[in-house]
């Protein structure tokens, strides 16, 4: 049996379309290169997907130019005045954009004169009590951040203090603990010296150690 035919119309599922587009896509780019080397045919192929991605064929040693430049003339189609009328648009457009910037800029360098008090004798009522509005909130504001820096300076003052005293307690503990250990040693030379004297004081006088001396007897 042979395949049926099917209705020309827009596939409405999303992944359908996206696999007969890739596949119609690749059969067209194969009859464009096939018809270019079979009867030696210049041939440019441009192909946009509903994405906006592009795909593009162009024969070999052939610019697209040459070939916009040919189909010019024997259409007889002004294809740059066209182009040329896109581009002034886009330049118009551009134009447009760049002048309401500038427009918005010169806005905002007129409220910043007058949050700083310039300029102010001509503004009506309303605009000066929404000018005050705004100038209590930005205070407000302001007057929090500082309050948390206070809050987060005084934390960081109390965490220093606590590790200043730690480090003093180490330091007194350290110096301590020296001047324990000099008092035991010098206690310790001076209750050895004295122990030495009165082992001395309490031994016979004979065993006693003496200078040595010559013997003055026999002179």
């Amino acid at each position: 049996m042979g395949r049926g035919k099917i209705e020309i119309k827009r596939i409405e599922n999303s992944s359908n379309r996206q696999v007969t587009y890739s596949k119609r896509r690749n059969g067209i780019m194969k009859k464009a290169k096939e018809i270019t080397v079979l009867c030696d045919a210049k041939v440019s192929l441009i192909i946009f997907a509903s994405s906006g991605k592009m795909h593009e064929y162009c024969s070999p040693s052939t610019e697209l130019i040459s070939i916009l430049d040919e189909y010019q003339r024997a259409s007889g189609k002004k294809l740059w005045d066209f182009f040329f009328v896109i581009n002034k648009n886009s330049l118009q457009n551009l134009s447009n954009e760049v002048d309401g910037i500038k427009k918005e800029n010169d806005n905002m360098q007129i409220e910043l004169r007058h949050l700083k008090g310039e300029d102010i004798t001509s503004l009506p009522y309303n605009e000066l009590m929404a000018l005050e509005d705004a100038l209590e909130t930005c205070l407000t504001c302001v007057r929090a951040k500082q309050m948390d820096v206070i809050d987060m300076e005084r934390k960081n003052m109390k965490f220093l203090e606590g590790d200043n005293k730690q480090l003093n307690f180490i330091m007194n503990q350290h110096q301590t603990s020296n001047h324990t250990r000099l008092q035991m040693d010098h206690q310790g030379y001076h209750r050895a010296a004295r122990a030495a004297a009165d082992y001395n004081s309490q031994m016979p006088f004979a065993f006693r150690v003496q200078p040595m001396q010559p013997n003055l007897q026999g002179s």
